[in-house]
């Protein structure tokens, strides 16, 4: 496995596998890696002949200065588990590299960045589309492998790509779950034990709401959603929303939707979760 660090060196290696006729996969990531990770990592290595795995903790999508300093950093253990699950290549640019002059692109994706986590975290889509879009430029993969937990960024990196008509297949994995339920995330490792038992009530609550669809409607079973999280003291709901799959947008009786969605995002402590589960 190669550690690559500057985008010159990062062509130059992609190049000879392109030359004869490689198949590249991607996954972007910012490091920190768990078993939702090497999930993705695994499913690319498997479906590639060359497996390109990114480390860097993007500036330009944090719209807090203190979660982008609390965001764990920890590139050794990572390399580590990226050579034992089969990862070719691991590209770890510093932030000059990344950003040797500002990146100032505004991304217009209509209503999709503009509910749920784009309206409490303003201008965070916009990043995360200014990266991965220079990421893609850089590797320029065949396919790019992306986690269904973050699903509103799922659907932003789609529609990016449809505007860019960058060439490459996005496949969305599923969600990977600590043994009580939990959604793996990178910030899990800033969660007490205790804290995360009870943040494994959010996946519990989510799970049971589905059962209740025949006897309520959206906004009320939305009601119930978060009266339930919140009844735990360590939880507090930021958002939780029914939407459309693909559009994002509310839905106000389940006949609107085949592909209705429960996004939610959680406070437990200090520590933001965000989930989702489908409902039809």
């Amino acid at each position: 496995m190669e550690i690559i660090r500057t985008v010159s060196q990062l062509e130059e290696v992609l190049q000879g596998g392109r030359r004869k006729g490689k198949t590249i996969g991607f996954v972007p990531t910012m490091g920190a890696l768990h078993e939702g990770h090497a999930t993705l990592v695994k499913l690319c290595a498997s479906e590639n002949d060359v497996c390109v795995v990114s480390l860097f903790v993007n500036p330009t999508q944090f719209n807090n200065k203190e979660d982008l300093r609390r965001y764990p950093r920890t590139l050794d253990e990572d390399c580590r588990l990226l050579e034992l699950i089969g990862a070719d290549v691991v590209f770890a640019p510093s932030e000059e590299e990344m950003y040797p002059q500002p990146d100032t692109r505004i991304f217009d994706f209509g209503l999709l960045d503009k509910v749920m986590e784009g309206r409490y975290r303003p201008g965070h889509f916009n990043g995360v589309a200014q990266v991965v879009s220079k990421l893609f430029a850089m590797v320029e993969p065949d396919r790019a492998y992306f986690g269904e937990k973050d699903f509103q960024q799922l659907a932003i990196v789609r529609a990016m790509v449809d505007q860019l008509q960058i060439p490459v297949q996005i496949v969305g994995v599923p969600i990977v779950r600590e043994p009580g339920g939990l959604a793996l995330s990178s910030r899990n490792r800033l969660l007490t034990e205790q804290q995360k038992a009870d943040a494994a009530h959010i996946y519990r609550v989510l799970r049971e709401s589905t059962q209740r669809i025949e006897i309520a409607s959206p906004d009320k079973l939305t009601d119930w959603v978060i009266d339930q999280i919140n009844g735990v003291p360590s939880l507090r709901v930021e958002y939780f929303e029914i939407v459309d799959g693909d559009s994002l947008q509310l839905v106000a009786s389940w006949d609107d939707s085949g592909y209705a969605v429960g996004c939610i995002a959680v406070f437990c402590g200090d520590v933001r979760l965000i989930d989702n589960i489908r409902y039809k």
